[in-house]
């Protein structure tokens, strides 16, 4: 026997009954279901999540935890343009580069920064990069190519 040979007994499941709705619905008279009196047998009983009966809720028992962490933030890695010194003159410089010199740990989704803060001492081709006003200066007055596609 398995769970796709299995097949429902015919009038097993019962249909249940709506509370509070008088003597013809067939669950009894007066309380309709509902018991005797408190805040559940009342019509429009509706309890707000995390409602605890007066008691002071939990949310509100922790201490509360600060800031924001903004869902639309842009992930971005950055780097200052001094690190690319460790480069060997010449050579062709990618995000993937970064990660095998241990500059950075990975690339985010929307990719790499460098900033311009440092010096470049070395001619180096740069590729897939984002750049602040000031790195694109200094990568150029370096003699250093940018080859973003």
């Amino acid at each position: 026997m398995n769970l796709h040979n299995l097949t429902k007994i015919k009038g097993n499941k019962r249909k249940s009954k709506i509370v509070g709705r008088g003597i013809g619905s067939g669950k009894g008279g007066h309380t309709s279901g509902r018991g005797q009196k408190g805040q559940k047998s009342r019509v429009g009983f509706n309890v707000p999540s995390g409602f605890e009966g007066g008691q002071v809720p939990l949310f509100k028992r922790l201490p509360q935890i600060g800031g924001f962490r903004n869902p639309r933030r842009k992930a971005i890695a950055s780097v200052r343009l001094a690190q690319f010194n460790k480069f060997e003159q010449g050579a062709v410089v990618d995000p993937v580069a970064l990660i095998k010199m241990g500059i950075i740990k990975r690339v985010p989704k929307f990719g790499v920064k460098i900033l311009g803060s440092g010096e470049l001492k070395k001619k180096l081709e740069f590729k897939d990069f984002l750049y602040t006003a000031k790195a694109k200066q200094l990568v150029e007055k370096s003699g250093s190519k940018i080859l973003n596609a």
